[in-house]
């Protein structure tokens, strides 16, 4: 494991359970967020009907599971990945009828082209932009041709570097991210981008957030 997966998992094991208790209910006032949301699951669902064989979802990072249970809430057959213990314990007892595993970003534990879907939610954040392209090549490996792809991040050009989160100290970087280059990055994976959401900051935001929806070619 890398040293910056060490610090990743570090950080989400020490900020698990109080990370859940701060966001647990923020996509109660996100209509934006639910909206993307609700078209993956439609998007995702298309890609995985009958006809095409059916088709599991994943989120990649799946944290303590919100997002995953929204997405089993509006029918999507969904698991969650993560790889920090601490976050996958809080998903257990949170949502115990869901299915979690341990995996990484860039290592996912899914056989190739098994996915009608993947949802990665704020997850690329962490990881060095120099290395992304490994994390969407694996995306990619992992969905079937024509899956959905919905990625979620804060919108800019910066690293941040975290000392504290949710009332803990912790040693982390973050990455605001151009969205035009996410999907230049996306697109040399084979994940064309074809709906993109950019809206500005609100509540305890600093920046714009962005959503953008793709497919597998």
């Amino acid at each position: 494991m890398t040293d910056h997966l060490k610090l990743i998992r570090t950080a989400y094991d020490t900020v698990a359970a109080d990370y859940a208790d701060r966001l647990r209910d923020e996509l109660t006032g996100r209509p934006i967020e639910r909206a993307a949301l609700a078209a993956f699951a439609e998007l995702a669902g298309a890609a995985g009907g009958a006809a095409a064989g059916g088709g599991a979802v994943a989120e990649a990072g799946c944290g303590p599971g919100r997002i995953t249970a929204h997405l089993a809430g509006l029918g999507v057959p969904i698991f969650g990945v993560d790889m920090s213990p601490g976050m996958l314990g809080v998903a257990q007892r949170s949502h115990p009828g869901l299915a979690w595993a341990r995996g990484y970003l860039a290592a996912l534990p899914v056989a190739a082209g098994a996915l009608a879907g993947l949802v990665a939610w704020y997850s690329i954040i962490h990881t060095p932009p120099g290395q992304l392209a490994t994390v969407f090549a694996e995306f990619r490996r992992v969905l079937r041709p024509g899956g959905a792809l919905l990625v979620a991040f804060q919108a800019g050009d910066e690293r941040v570097h975290l000392h504290q989160a949710y009332g803990h100290a912790i040693t982390l970087d973050a990455y605001r991210l151009p969205p035009a280059w996410i999907e230049d990055q996306l697109a040399a994976a084979d994940l064309v981008t074809h709906t993109r959401i950019v809206r500005d900051p609100i509540a305890r935001e600093s920046t714009p957030q962005a959503f953008l929806l793709a497919r597998a070619t």
